[in-house]
């Protein structure tokens, strides 16, 4: 069967290299390709038929964390591979937790990308030896794993909204929350990462590879 892809990246070479590579693939077709979310949360709304979908974390408009989201809330059925230039140690376990089917590097071989989407489109998780250890590391000890693994799904997205330096206005509106929750989700941050201030937060975030600087 042809797997129908979707790719969401903010970078245009990027997204016409993925199709070129996808296209010389015999059971592979990229049906739609999108520098943001929105266009492509709307496509698909509209009917655009997907079997997987590759997409970046990091979005000139958006965040990619917030498309996995709107995606599992309006399509859970789709399968999203998380394609990006973040190391799986800092991103990987929170996204799978969020409801990706597997997170692979943008500096991996394009065979690892075709055997993790192939995978994907199977129904299966795609996890890399790398991620595995990470997973299994997170699972057996809280000491190696960073400390941001400890945040839920809804912290993890609020705190890289902080690092990145938006307020809790700017946020409230984003989510769809009451700026009282995104500040009661703020506090509740602080407190587990062991932080006092936004600054701390931004200081963690950047030295451990969560923004760009």
């Amino acid at each position: 069967m042809m797997t129908r892809v979707v790719i969401v990246d903010d970078h245009e070479l990027v997204r016409r290299g993925l199709t070129e590579s996808l296209a010389a693939q015999s059971d592979m077709k990229v049906v739609g390709d999108f520098p943001s979310g929105a266009p492509m949360l709307a496509a698909i709304e509209g009917g655009l038929a997907c079997d997987v979908l590759l997409l970046d974390l990091s979005l000139s408009e958006g965040s990619g964390l917030d498309v996995l989201h709107k995606l599992q809330a309006q399509q859970p059925q789709i399968p999203v591979l998380i394609l990006s230039s973040h190391e799986e140690a800092q991103f990987g376990v929170n996204v799978l937790r969020a409801g990706a089917r597997g997170f692979i590097s943008k500096g991996s071989d394009e065979a690892d990308l075709l055997r993790a989407i192939r995978t994907v489109a199977r129904g299966s998780k795609y996890v890399s030896p790398e991620m595995a250890g990470i997973l299994i590391e997170t699972k057996d000890s809280d000491v190696n794993s960073p400390r941001h693994d400890i945040l839920s799904q809804r912290e993890f997205q609020i705190f890289i909204k902080l690092a990145e330096g938006e307020t809790a206005t700017h946020i409230a509106a984003e989510l769809e929350l009451s700026v009282k929750t995104v500040s009661t989700y703020r506090t509740r941050i602080l407190e587990k990462m062991h932080m006092s201030t936004n600054a701390d937060i931004v200081k963690y975030a950047l030295s451990n590879g969560l923004r760009r600087g």
